[in-house]
């Protein structure tokens, strides 16, 4: 399996992912930066983004928030969503 330094946990050799997650300039740089270990963190965080704030993927607004939040927590380029646990059942979409 190939491995490759993920800048999460850089100068730890990772599992790379086998390919893009995406087919996109934003999948080739997560397959090229991210490893899989850190890609299945984000796939869960995902999920718990998409039940709190009751995201819709098939809508754009909902895959531009997702997008703005690999950033975010991926490659630390904007602001990450908080997911407030005690809140739960109560939040909407953001900008909703």
């Amino acid at each position: 399996m190939e491995s490759i330094d993920c800048r999460r946990h850089a100068g730890t050799p990772a599992p790379a992912l086998t390919r893009p997650p995406f087919r996109s300039p934003l999948g080739d740089r997560i397959r090229r930066e991210i490893c899989a270990d850190c890609w299945r963190e984000w796939l869960q965080h995902q999920t718990l983004l998409i039940n709190h704030y009751g995201l819709d993927p098939r809508k754009a607004e909902a895959r531009e928030f997702l997008y703005a939040q690999i950033n975010a927590v991926l490659f630390d380029e904007g602001e990450a969503a908080e997911i407030d646990t005690s809140k739960q059942g109560t939040i909407g979409p953001p900008g909703g």
